[in-house]
């Protein structure tokens, strides 16, 4: 997983790279609080480097579709922002500094677990798509996807395994069930995201999908598509080290239980609105992750057992 990357971290972190730190716990705790929940149960210093690695994936989303849209900037001025937020965070993993904070932990954490640029570089790929594309083709969408999901999958991964010994074959299954994890959050969270990111910024991530006649058959293609995602990071979980294990595991209870709602939601009424997962729900698929139990196998829920839809 090491692309261009001139120098791994050694020593302890100063008062500096403590304070970029703290900034980035803060940006992705205010940011997700499904995200924080999980984040609570990985062990030093793991949680901080994933911590580290999701407030840069924050810093570019808020770049392409927050503060600097609503800035009113052009898509040539929001693409030049981009560009560069990509070339100081390969600048800080090459030389371990920057004056941004959020990026210097970033660099911080990529030079400690081996994160380089065959990484990055498919991520800022993805989020320049967001400034331009609004429909996209099968191509396009899969490389959307691995760009910004299955990579943010693969940069944990690495901090899960620093100093790890795994064999060629742990870590291939490893790394697939990383990668189809990230790629269900994304699909899940496009589903969700379906009424906000057609009627707010006019996209249709799926393709071939008009949300103005969103249909069941539609739909249910979309989830089996997401099943086997799940199913297969899902088989990978036993494989992770315990400092990890059990937050890998609370994130995929959480995703199964919305997809598990989202397939009991009408398309119609995906099309208008969004479902979430109650908070009730989460404390108790979180209990059982606390635990170290693995997620009971699937089975199909009723509308009865408490969907909410915001």
């Amino acid at each position: 997983m090491n692309g261009k990357n001139s120098g791994r971290w050694s020593g302890d972190p100063s008062l500096y790279d403590r304070v970029a730190m703290e900034a980035s716990s803060v940006v992705i705790r205010r940011y997700s609080t499904s995200f924080g929940l999980a984040s609570r149960l990985l062990a030093q210093p793991v949680r901080q480097d994933v911590e580290n690695i999701y407030a840069l994936v924050r810093l570019a989303d808020e770049v392409v579709d927050g503060v600097a849209a609503s800035a009113e900037l052009d898509p040539d001025e929001i693409t030049r922002r981009i560009d560069a937020l990509e070339s100081e965070t390969c600048e800080a993993m090459s030389c371990g500094y920057s004056t941004n904070l959020v990026v210097h932990a970033f660099g911080w954490t990529a030079r400690r677990v081996g994160i380089g640029e065959d990484l990055t570089a498919p991520f800022f790929r993805s989020m320049r798509a967001d400034i331009v594309e609004t429909r996209h083709t099968p191509e396009s969408f899969d490389d959307y996807v691995y760009g910004s999901a299955e990579v943010v999958g693969l940069m944990c991964l690495a901090a899960f395994l620093r100093d790890r010994r795994v064999t060629e074959a742990q870590r291939a299954t490893l790394v697939d069930g990383a990668r189809h994890l990230g790629a269900a959050f994304q699909k899940i969270n496009f589903l969700r995201d379906l009424a906000a990111d057609f009627g707010t910024l006019g996209r249709s991530y799926f393709p071939g999908i008009d949300v103005t006649t969103f249909t069941e058959v539609e739909k249910e293609r979309i989830l089996a598509d997401i099943d086997d995602d799940l199913r297969i990071a899902r088989a990978s979980l036993p494989g992770l080290p315990d400092s990890s294990r059990r937050a890998v595991v609370l994130a995929q209870g959480l995703f199964e239980e919305l997809s598990d709602r989202l397939r009991d939601t009408p398309a119609s009424v995906l099309a208008r609105t969004r479902v979430r997962v109650p908070n009730p729900v989460k404390a108790r698929i979180a209990a059982g992750a606390a635990l170290g139990r693995l997620p009971p196998p699937r089975r199909k829920r009723t509308p009865a057992e408490g969907d909410t839809i915001e």
